[in-house]
């Protein structure tokens, strides 16, 4: 990496593909003769560089974060790992760094981010960019902030984009979701978690899949409650999960969706600091101000006790009636053993609790992970063996072909087949190929030809996995030894778990194998 020579760095996240890269360039252009250091993977990564190590060094050591938020880079996964390491990264050093630019290109202030973005930036004030006047500006404008170019670094006045919601207490409205009338929405559309004011969850594309949406809308109706959703990543968890808070809503439940990775990473440092938080991101969501948890928090009880006490004394009465607490992304959690059994076990004691106290009864709980629970646990302590267990399937043929007629698509049997053996049912991944094929009116053949390439519509997913893969070489060596097989392999079972929570691998006992064809070709080509 080279030496900024003291200059302010400025990492551009953008999606990789035009106009998109032609607007990336432009700010890369202006922040250098601004002297600032500009990264930007397109132009600044040599030949034969690891560009994924590149990304890791260039975040890390960056002073300002520009996100250029358009139609395409709200649904890029590049750019949302890229806002979610960000995100975490000022939480971890304690200073702040890197300030976090976001710029709407083309993109109205009205029009909702995605779930993800949403939740990491949700208090960021984001700037406006419509045409190449508009780079001047909000370069000057970033020199400023960092007291280049001669400008001092100055108060920033309300309408500035470093400005971040200082109200506390004041919750953030989800936005409704309306869907195009002609064309169909973007496969990283909104999973429409309810939550202030009335949410539209009657989109023509998502597809049920029988018996799980009705299972899970009779359970939620029961007094204690706990439903377990477990499947790889985008396999339509998050979309489950809004549903059925979106039903105990519509039966007058209070509603609580609470992802873990909006989670700064220090509040995993000890039991104490994430149930204090978890009491105070609950209290302000439900407009209880979070300041009364001073008043139950005492050290000689431990934090369990005190954020059931809490729950006891102030959340359950001033709900009074059943309280939905929808927890998303619970696999972050794992990361921290210790922590994760003692909050784990205390949602067990919850639902135990519910079986014989007429206030715990009130409470049911959504729980939602990617991967397997290999933390080990007591039998009895543990909330991953009680309640509804709900493992999402990939579409079976029949469903991947009514997504596709909602994308007003007719395909013959041979082209079912042909996707169904490139991305195995992925809803997400049949999903980009249904839109491109209805936005862009680009041919199947022509999707298939390039799906495994740097050119292909799926290039920004297979991008993620394998920059995923270059962090953790223990993973990147079990996944090579499964490309390399003809058929199933047996590998350590924690690595296995964590391959099947990304989507990579089917898991079938001990052994696993590669999920579909697209998965096999891009990382033989890269790995073998």
């Amino acid at each position: 990496m080279s030496e900024a020579n003291g200059k302010k760095r400025v990492f551009i996240s953008y999606r990789n593909r035009d106009p998109d890269t032609a607007i990336a360039e432009g700010f890369f252009d202006a922040l250098e003769q601004a002297s600032m250091a500009a990264f930007m993977a397109g132009k600044s990564i040599r030949l034969g560089e690891n560009w994924a190590q590149r990304i890791d060094d260039e975040l890390r050591a960056c002073d300002y974060f520009l996100v250029l938020l358009s139609e395409q880079s709200g649904g890029s996964e590049m750019v949302i790992e890229e806002v979610r390491i960000a995100k975490g990264m000022q939480g971890d050093a304690g200073t702040g760094k890197p300030m976090i630019l976001p710029i709407r290109v083309n993109l109205p202030m009205d029009v909702p981010l995605n779930y993800d973005l949403r939740s990491y930036l949700q208090r960021i004030q984001q700037g406006h960019w419509t045409s190449q006047q508009d780079t001047a500006r909000l370069v000057a404008e970033i020199a400023s902030l960092s007291g280049e170019a001669g400008a001092p670094p100055a108060a920033a006045p309300p309408t500035r984009m470093d400005e971040v919601e200082e109200d506390a207490e004041e919750e953030i409205e989800t936005p409704a979701v309306v869907d195009s009338g002609d064309r169909p929405p973007s496969p990283s559309a909104e999973p429409e978690l309810p939550g202030g004011g009335q949410v539209d969850l009657t989109s023509a594309f998502y597809v049920a899949r029988p018996p799980h949406e009705e299972s899970c809308f009779r359970e939620i109706e029961k007094s204690g409650a706990l439903i377990r959703i477990k499947a790889p990543r985008q396999m339509g968890k998050t979309s489950l999960m809004a549903r059925i808070l979106h039903h105990a809503k519509s039966k007058g439940f209070r509603t609580v969706p609470l992802s873990f990775q909006i989670a700064d990473a220090k509040i995993f440092s000890d039991l104490d600091h994430l149930l204090r938080w978890l009491c105070a991101i609950i209290s302000r969501r439900l407009k209880i101000s979070p300041r009364q948890i001073t008043e139950y928090w005492d050290d000689i009880f431990g934090p369990k006790d005190n954020c059931s006490t809490y729950f006891e004394e102030v959340l359950l009465p001033e709900v009074d009636g059943p309280l939905v607490l929808a927890f998303d992304e619970v696999d972050r959690i794992f990361d921290y053993p210790e922590i994760a059994e003692e909050f784990l076990s205390l949602l067990r004691v919850w639902h135990e609790d519910a079986k014989t106290d007429d206030l715990w009864r009130n409470l049911r709980l959504v729980v939602v992970h990617s991967t397997e629970v290999y933390i080990p646990m007591n039998i009895n302590q543990s909330p991953f063996n009680v309640g509804l267990p709900v493992a999402l399937p990939e579409f079976d043929q029949a469903q991947i072909q009514d997504l596709a007629s909602r994308h007003g698509l007719s395909l013959s049997a041979d082209d079912l087949a042909e996707v169904a053996r490139m991305v195995g049912g992925h809803p997400f991944l049949c999903r980009v190929c249904f839109y491109e094929m209805a936005r862009s009116e680009v041919p199947l053949s022509e999707i298939m030809e390039a799906a495994a390439t740097e050119e292909g519509f799926f290039a920004d997913h297979l991008r993620r996995i394998m920059w995923h893969l270059e962090k953790y070489p223990e993973l990147a060596e079990g996944i090579r030894k499964v490309v390399q097989a003809d058929g199933k392999v047996r590998l350590g079972s924690v690595d296995a778990f964590k391959l099947r929570s990304i989507g990579l691998v089917h898991l079938e006992g001990n052994d696993v194998s590669l999920r579909c064809d697209l998965y096999r070709l891009y990382l033989r080509d890269r790995m073998v």
